[in-house]
């Protein structure tokens, strides 16, 4: 279990030279930013928990084929794998699922190609292809950004790629290949979801969208080196950004880790030509956690307080809408919580405060007065930006319905967006999803925050994750050292009804892509889509007195 077997160590092999990149082929933890989402784990470390070994050795056994069960679940843990000195004359693709894998011995085989697929193994440091027929290398090779060593001599490799790893090393190779490698072809169309196709008129269905872009200043190198420079580059990325929102044409958007700077200066303007301003705006508010926590007079001692959650600069925006034509008015949150998994408690407390500050604003807004009708005029380009780029702002001609009732702030259609860095089953997830949590709940561990741990939390509304009804995503995070969901468009079931989701992505695309950003995805996080119908929103119809048969009145 300890020793590595004698004869594969012993192999003609490991007497090679072996070509390693310097400090610039490895990511230092000190290198990396504070990323504001989901945690990177260890999958090999995972593996060790639950393994006794983690190393697969089968070299020196004449080996020609390898079976697929190899590549299976049951090995998904293994870190290093010996298949050298064998008769191998190819590798099946299956290989990349194994992931979790830092070191591969492929050496002295008869190998004269590597496929595509080995560049999702982006946990790899140690890579040795001693004694192959290898002439050329994959570019998705590329993706191996952890990269150290590269064992290469013995093969007739082409004299770019050979001069490229014997005067600058490891790291500039897999560079070169990185950059270098061609847009790779687009996947499939996202599936849309018919959850309800039950005829409605188009004014009672409402569509968001919820979106965490990634920050520019996020897209570094030194956080995604997997991912070329070129689609890395915000240029490339808000573009893609834009296409994307306005291919889906939500009604609402709610965008995460968008700066002041790219929203005025690209974003707004783009979308004023896409009609965005449909709705009135009531009332906004901006829910600031940290202030918040600080100012309660139950948490007025409490060091947790100061010491966990006062250093998070993390905040909700919430807006109170009214559709102009149908008068439906609409709670919308907007909100980003705390990535570290060693801070769930932060994370419950941050959405506690949040849920608690929406209660008080619901009351509040149920006795909201009516719009007024000059509110309520329609225009086409309503921040100024006309077809030719003039200020004329063009009225559509159209009635406005008068603006709805609602007997108590629960009623309120609500929606609550962002990247929540939350799984299902968390706490977060739990207190929204169920209205309470109590304060044994192990997010909140040995933590005291007044009378949230006190005495729990509760919410009055009734809200469930939009894509709940299809059991979630399969991820709404991509990156290889994290796959999950942790992104929600939650809805009130009392007065909204889901009628289409916007499904997963295309699972064969996947297997070539390591993680996000890409050319095609150009956040690490996926846009969420949801369609819903507004329950109890029924027309008031003109009747017309029946007076029987028409009679010709001369008579």
């Amino acid at each position: 279990m300890t020793a590595p077997h004698s004869y594969a160590r012993n192999s003609p092999g490991v007497s090679k030279n072996v070509t390693a990149g310097s400090m610039g082929g490895l990511i230092k933890e000190s290198d990396k930013e504070e990323r504001n989402r989901a945690p990177v784990s260890d999958a090999s470390e995972n593996g060790r928990e639950k393994q006794p070994w983690t190393a697969v050795d089968m070299s020196g056994q004449n080996l020609k084929i390898l079976s697929p069960p190899l590549f299976s679940a049951a090995f998904t843990f293994t870190t290093k794998l010996y298949l050298n000195n064998n008769k191998l004359t190819y590798i099946p693709p299956l290989i990349g699922r194994l992931r979790s894998l830092v070191s591969l011995d492929l050496s002295l085989n008869q190998l004269t190609f590597l496929p595509p697929e080995i560049g999702m193994l982006v946990n790899l440091r140690e890579f040795l292809l001693f004694d192959n027929h290898l002439e050329t290398l994959p570019f998705e090779l590329g993706s191996l950004y952890q990269l150290d060593i590269l064992g290469i001599e013995g093969n007739p490799l082409k004299e770019d790629l050979k001069s490229l790893i014997v005067e600058y090393g490891t790291s500039e190779l897999i560079k070169y290949l990185r950059e270098q490698a061609q847009v790779p072809d687009p996947p499939s169309e996202r599936d849309w979801i018919v959850l309800d196709d039950t005829p409605v008129p188009p004014e009672d269905k409402l569509s968001v969208l919820s979106y965490n872009i990634l920050c520019d200043r996020y897209a570094t190198q030194a956080q995604y080196g997997y991912t070329s420079a070129s689609a890395l580059a915000w240029e490339h990325r808000r573009d893609v950004i834009l296409e994307e929102l306005r291919a889906r044409d939500a009604d609402i958007l709610c965008l995460q880790e968008m700066d002041n700077e790219s929203f005025d200066n690209f974003f707004r303007p783009s979308l004023a030509h896409n009609d965005y301003k449909g709705y009135i705006l009531l009332d906004k508010q901006l829910v600031d956690f940290a202030n918040t926590a600080i100012n309660r007079p139950d948490m007025k001692g409490e060091h947790d307080i100061f010491n966990r959650v006062m250093p998070r600069d993390h905040i909700a925006v919430v807006a109170f809408l009214e559709n102009r034509m149908t008068g439906v008015r609409v709670i919308v949150v907007n909100t980003h919580i705390f990535w570290d998994p060693a801070y769930n408690d932060v994370k419950v407390v941050q959405v506690a405060i949040l849920m608690e500050r929406l209660t008080k604003l619901a009351e509040h807004y149920a006795k909201w007065p009516p719009a007024q009708d000059k509110d309520k005029e329609i225009f086409r380009f309503t921040n100024g930006d006309g077809e030719d780029g003039s200020e004329a702002e063009e009225p559509i001609v159209q009635k406005p319905a008068p603006s709805m009732e609602y007997s108590s702030g629960a009623s309120i259609p609500l929606l609550m967006c962002g990247d929540f860095n939350s799984a299902p089953g968390s706490g977060v997830y739990d207190l929204i999803a169920h209205g309470s949590l109590a304060n044994s709940h192990t997010d909140l561990a040995k933590w005291k925050y007044g009378n949230f741990t006190r005495d729990g939390m509760t919410h009055p509304f009734s809200l469930k994750s939009s894509y709940a009804s299809i059991g979630e995503l399969s991820f709404t995070n991509y990156t290889p050292g994290f796959t999950g969901v942790i992104d929600y468009i939650w809805y009130s079931t009392n007065a909204l009804q889901v009628s289409g989701l916007l499904g997963d992505v295309d699972k064969q695309y996947l297997e070539r892509v390591p993680g996000f950003p890409n050319y095609h995805f150009p956040s690490d996080h996926l846009a969420l889509l949801a369609e819903f119908v507004v329950k109890g929103r029924k027309e008031k119809k003109i009747v017309e007195a029946d007076f029987g048969p028409q009679r010709d009145r001369r008579t």
